[in-house]
């Protein structure tokens, strides 16, 4: 395996770091910005810490962009349900219970080792080690739709699009009680909970802590002690939906890290063994990084989140 790649220069003219970076070097700015959080560019003899800062013309940078290890993860012979794929990325339909990439404690069985062998390796680099072409990702016992990169272009052109929130999102999910209004929009900063270092929680919107989250949402059916919501994502923070629902005292059902599921609701769920947050990635639209169409795809609710909703349905009667 080669060593890494040292990108060396210095500013054209002042600008923001992450825009003069990509003047100079013709890497995305996207590409930049995970870079500097890395800790992998420096600026001046130091390293940079905020893509946004201001720099002078002449002021010297070095970028250390680390050469793709070949992945961890092997190659495993697991179904996989492809709603589309072309040379350059592949949409996913993934099962609730799948995790994404491997880690410890899940290093085989994952949707990594799945397509290193559906895919035959031919996967975008960019992640580096056991994340090949992983542009984004969705919660092992979240179902739906995610889209993952073949080519480092196809993988450049998705994380700007990310970056940017104008990756069309929407999930259906089944909360505790009735959300009023019954259409809103959640805006509550999400980052990582100090009392529980595995969990997320809401931050006030002031706090140089976590990141900006905003979720739009609808109620599409009114259950007994229960609704059916449509969601959709403006941005794309871990455990977003979870944790915006919870805040605002309407946890999703079966979700077992925030919320506990109403005393009324409990039998239900036990009685069809449903066991994980009841949120489904239904629809995923972007513009395609390399032809520029713009493309949408859509999954059907999982059998086992049709069978709740039905069973709700039922207790409703």
């Amino acid at each position: 395996m080669s060593g890494p790649e040292i990108i060396t220069g210095t500013i054209a003219a002042p600008s923001r770091l992450d825009k003069a970076l990509a003047d100079a070097t013709g890497l995305s700015r996207a590409r930049v910005q995970g870079l500097i959080e890395q800790g992998r560019v420096d600026v001046a003899g130091k390293t940079a810490t905020s893509a946004s800062m201001k720099v002078a013309a002449e002021t010297p940078f070095r970028i250390i962009i680390a050469a793709a290890m070949p992945a961890e993860a092997r190659p495993e012979d697991i179904p996989l349900v492809i709603a589309y794929e072309d040379a350059h990325l592949i949409v996913v339909d993934k099962p609730a219970g799948m995790v994404v990439h491997p880690a410890v404690g899940n290093i085989t069985g994952t949707l990594v080792n799945a397509l290193l062998h559906h895919c035959r390796g031919n996967l975008s680099g960019i992640n580096g080690v056991a994340r090949p072409g992983i542009v984004h990702r969705i919660d092992k016992d979240t179902s739906g739709l995610l889209v993952v990169a073949k080519s480092d272009a196809a993988h450049e052109g998705l994380a700007i699009q990310f970056a940017a929130h104008t990756v069309h999102r929407r999930y259906i999910a089944v909360c505790a009680g009735h959300p009023s209004p019954s259409e809103g929009t959640i805006n509550a900063r999400v980052g990582r909970s100090d009392a529980d270092r595995k969990k997320m929680t809401v931050l006030p919107n002031n706090s140089s802590r976590g990141k900006t989250a905003i979720t739009h949402y609808t109620v599409i059916e009114r259950l007994d002690d229960a609704a059916v919501i449509e969601c959709r994502l403006e941005t794309g923070r871990t455990h977003q939906v979870r944790v915006h629902f919870a805040s605002i005292g309407h946890p999703l059902l079966g979700d077992p890290a925030y919320g506990r599921t109403p005393k009324s609701l409990r039998a239900d769920l036990e009685r069809l063994g449903f066991a994980r947050q009841a949120l489904h990635a239904a629809e995923l639209g972007f513009v395609h990084p390399v032809t520029g169409e713009s493309i949408r795809f859509s999954s059907d609710l999982p059998q086992d989140m049709s069978e709740l909703i039905d069973q709700l349905r039922h207790s409703n009667r």
